[in-house]
């Protein structure tokens, strides 16, 4: 359907029944007759956990803004545009659409769409697989040799000797086991320390206040490090770059947004370009303002929302004061939703779609603190089927919608499933229904000769031939709540 405005709980309470949009065309996948069924798919921001692969990714980065190093070693294990739409994009005229001027709709006005032109399909298809380069760890894992004692490590001469296995057949015994160099150092460190304070301290006594020491230490150095520990890090002052974040809204567009609009076109223009293969011309300004510009939700400020408010949004990447990527993101009432990305391809060695979707992660748990029910990144649609479209499953922990009920069910239940069957309803509780489904056909509110009435009198004035099957199919797909919100037009 075209959507010419929206509010953004109408469209929160939407794809939460599996619909998104691309740009002000708004659809919803036929999950159990289409060859590669789309599931909706969320991660819960506030419990999300950065893989070792995520964690490779942000050091990358770190290590080019503070020092300029690059990596050159690629690896393909996981997409670089992480959160890119799954969608035909942006060219869907609808005929009723220039009959309705905005003057003449209220704000909830929707027009269900009876044909769909497809002209740009391949601009939105974006299921491309990048490069994830491999960066130097932290963590790296040095072996003592040996001769070589290890501090605060047994000694070993009164074990029992072992005799080495044969290469490949398992880890020798009789050597220390492999540590963390940077435990290594922290004993050295605790060590010396004790020694300048203590002296000639009874040795028991060292040893006691050394265990004690290492202990509390362990058990700090033991937690997990998150996004933001790697994002928000402070940078050296001879750091060789500035990484900046801003976000500007798009719809209706914000000065900063116009200020900007032509060098980030520019950019899109140029990832059409190299990563999509699209002719020069292809990629032209109408396409990109209709497909990644215009939008169907209102903005909205609430008392108790984030600052920057409710809406479309595009949020900028801005290296040394030159845009290198841009994230397309909708702030909904209960999420942050992935719309598209696109980057500068002379930056792709910086796996720019994985970054940005472990940004928006970081940038979702920031606008909870304002908003606690905005505690979700929406990442599109999770497609099994498609082996190169999987890789939002190692989002976790993550949720999949399932397609008969509209209840979320954690990914790790939806797996054994997929695997079977590429279509599958999730809730295993066979009496589930759809809670939200249409119940009275009647309710439903219609816009019909710049008159808002529920179908019910709609359709003893309609003239011609019936259209309830028609309504009675977009009811179904919206369900009755927002039947009853939204207006559909009708000529």
């Amino acid at each position: 359907m075209w959507a010419h405005s929206m509010t953004v709980q109408d469209y929160q309470d939407l794809i939460d029944r599996g619909w998104r949009r691309s740009g002000k065309y708004v659809y919803k996948p036929i999950m159990n007759q289409t060859c590669c069924p789309q599931y909706t798919i969320r991660c819960r921001a506030l419990h999300f956990q950065a893989s070792k692969s995520h964690k490779k990714v942000l050091k990358k980065m770190l290590k080019f803004i503070s020092k300029g190093d690059v990596s050159k070693v690629a690896s393909e294990e996981e997409p670089m545009d992480s959160h890119i739409e799954d969608v035909a994009t942006c060219d869907f005229p609808h005929k009723n659409e220039s009959q309705v001027s905005q003057s003449d709709l209220t704000p909830l006005a929707v027009d269900q769409a009876e044909r769909v032109e497809n002209e740009d399909k391949d601009s939105g298809e974006t299921k491309e697989e990048g490069n994830v380069q491999k960066v130097e760890s932290d963590s790296v894992q040095i072996c003592a040799d040996k001769g070589t004692p290890v501090p605060a490590e047994p000694s070993h001469s009164a074990k029992a000797v072992h005799a080495p296995p044969k290469p490949g057949k398992g880890a020798d015994l009789s050597k220390p086991l492999c540590r963390k160099a940077k435990d290594i150092r922290k004993e050295r460190k605790l060590q010396k320390l004790l020694q300048n304070q203590m002296g000639t301290a009874e040795g028991s006594q060292l040893q006691g206040d050394q265990a004690f020491l290492l202990q509390n230490s362990k058990s700090k150095t033991n937690q997990p490090k998150n996004i933001e520990d790697f994002v928000f890090v402070p940078l050296p002052d001879d750091a060789r770059h500035k990484l900046e974040v801003r976000v500007v809204r798009s719809s209706p567009p914000s000065s900063q947004f116009k200020a900007t609009f032509q060098e980030s076109y520019q950019v899109y223009k140029r990832y059409q370009m190299v990563v999509h293969k699209d002719p020069p011309d292809k990629p032209s300004i109408n396409q990109f303002t209709r497909f990644l510009c215009d939008s169907p939700l209102e903005a909205e400020h609430a008392p108790n929302g984030p600052e920057c408010g409710y809406g479309s949004f595009h949020q900028q990447y801005w290296l040394d004061g030159k845009i290198i990527a841009v994230g397309v993101i909708d702030i909904l009432p209960y999420c942050v939703s992935s719309v598209y990305l696109y980057y500068d391809p002379d930056f792709s060695f910086l796996s720019l779609g994985v970054y940005s979707a472990l940004r928006e992660i970081a940038f979702t748990r920031q606008l909870c603190v304002k908003a606690p029910d905005l505690c979700f990144y929406y990442m599109g649609f999770y497609i099994h089927s498609c082996p190169k479209m999987r890789y939002k499953g190692q989002y976790r922990p993550s949720d999949l919608l399932c397609p008969e009920t509209y209840v979320w069910t954690p990914i790790e239940q939806c797996l054994p499933l997929l695997e079977h069957s590429k279509y599958s309803r999730f809730n295993q509780d066979g009496k589930a229904v759809d809670e939200g489904r249409l119940k009275e056909l009647g309710r439903v509110r219609v816009l019909h000769k710049r008159t808002v009435m529920p179908y019910s009198i709609y359709k003893k004035r309609r003239k011609g031939p019936s259209d309830e099957a028609s309504v009675q199919q977009y009811a179904s797909l919206v369900g009755q709540t927002c039947s009853e919100r939204m207006l559909l037009f009708r000529s």
